[in-house]
């Protein structure tokens, strides 16, 4: 077995792969990990929000912005991750699989890593196409595997750090893979036709930033003209904004078309129906917002409605309630939204009727629903039915 692994390892080894290469590529992909992790959290924390979480409504396009980012440092990961395993994957081959604790040690964080690592990017990208060919839940898993990515790979760099402080600045090292002298850029001589570190580098660094400016247009309006392969595009759909889940899809269409529609608000004993024309002579207000979906795509456009603080204050409640909207949907993980008093007492967040100066669309929620500045779309109920002043 030793005399095959070796062998295999021989077979793959290059001289471009280098202690230095790796740390480099490390370097690129902790990066885009952090990034991706610490907004994961916030967003995480936004729909299933802990006691101590903060709801910022300020600048309107916090969420906007921080999943946008995650989405696109997650895709931008996947060459990163993919250029990284190419260039240490022949050291992997290498017999016996575990010499020592700290070897063993080493070999169980870079398995769990790369294992995670790799459902992960995987799963993440597949949920942005909103396909879920898996049985387990993709939100709790999603949130689950980033903290065993997290913590494989501080554990990995905790048994590597030595080898990473020594080629983190300096350009010499021990080739991966390969038992020929370093050159001066942590590499080994280059052969004729093979890419140098550098060149290497350069390819990947192109690969992820083409990948990154193709999709991220779907997140940021001013890449929106190079957005060729992200599942959704700005200024399509009803009304010129994009919809994730329609009518048809939440099974509503009837109950939302239905003339004798009202949007019942309560507070302990009192409850008051409102139909869409006593909606409509309330006073309404305009703001510009965007909505903004976990799969990362964003919009922002124009809604017109009531302010939901008019309505609490409508059936006597504190104005520092918070709130429990049901849409008209029979079923689904976000038929029932739980609004903390934060979003319940900002100006912006409204009972929204219109949409870019129209009547809302059926698959944006007509008759109403809720948009609120900073909250994840799926937060952003749609055919309510009741808002429950807590």
């Amino acid at each position: 077995m030793e005399k095959l692994t070796n062998a295999l390892a021989a077979r793959f080894a290059s001289p471009t792969r280098s202690t230095r290469l790796t740390v480099v590529l490390g370097r690129w992909l902790g990066l885009s990990f952090t990034i991706c992790f610490l907004t994961g959290l916030f967003s995480h924390g936004l729909q299933e929000p802990p006691s101590w979480m903060f709801f910022p409504t300020s600048p309107v396009w916090i969420y906007q912005l921080t999943q946008g980012i995650h989405v696109t440092t997650g895709i931008a990961a996947i060459p990163l991750l993919l250029a990284k395993l190419w260039s240490v994957y022949p050291e992997l081959l290498k017999w016996p699989p575990v010499k020592s604790v700290a070897h063993g040690l080493e070999r169980a964080s870079i398995a769990l890593f790369i294992a995670s690592s790799l459902l992960q990017l995987t799963t993440g990208l597949i949920n942005t196409y909103k396909w879920y060919p898996w049985p387990f839940p993709f939100r709790q898993t999603h949130y689950w595997l980033a903290w065993v990515i997290w913590g494989s790979l501080l554990l990995h760099i905790a048994v590597k750090l030595p080898l990473i402080i020594e080629h983190w600045r300096t350009r010499s090292g021990t080739a991966a893979g390969a038992s020929a002298p370093v050159t001066d850029d942590g590499g080994a001589p280059q052969e004729p036709g093979r890419w140098s570190r550098r060149a290497f580098l350069a390819a990947v660094g192109v690969t992820t930033g083409a990948v990154v400016l193709t999709t991220a247009g779907q997140s940021f309006s001013w890449l929106d003209p190079f957005n060729l392969f992200a599942p959704r595009k700005m200024g399509t759909g009803p009304q010129a904004v994009p919809v994730n889940r329609t009518a048809a899809d939440a099974k509503v269409a009837d109950l939302a078309g239905a003339k004798d529609w009202t949007l019942t608000v309560s507070y302990q004993d009192t409850n008051r129906s409102l139909s869409l024309a006593e909606l409509l002579a309330l006073p309404q207000y305009e703001h510009e917002l965007p909505i903004a979906c976990v799969e990362g795509w964003s919009q922002t456009a124009i809604w017109r409605g009531v302010r939901i603080r008019d309505l609490v204050a409508f059936v006597g409640a504190p104005p520092s309630s918070s709130l429990r909207v049901t849409s008209l949907e029979p079923e689904g993980a976000y038929r029932t939204m739980d609004m903390p008093a934060t979003y319940a007492q900002d100006e912006r967040t409204l009972v929204a009727l219109e949409l870019n100066g129209q009547t809302l669309d059926l698959d944006h929620g007509y008759p109403a629903r809720i948009i609120a500045p900073g909250r994840p779309g799926v937060l952003q109920t749609k055919w309510l039915n009741t808002v429950e002043v807590l």
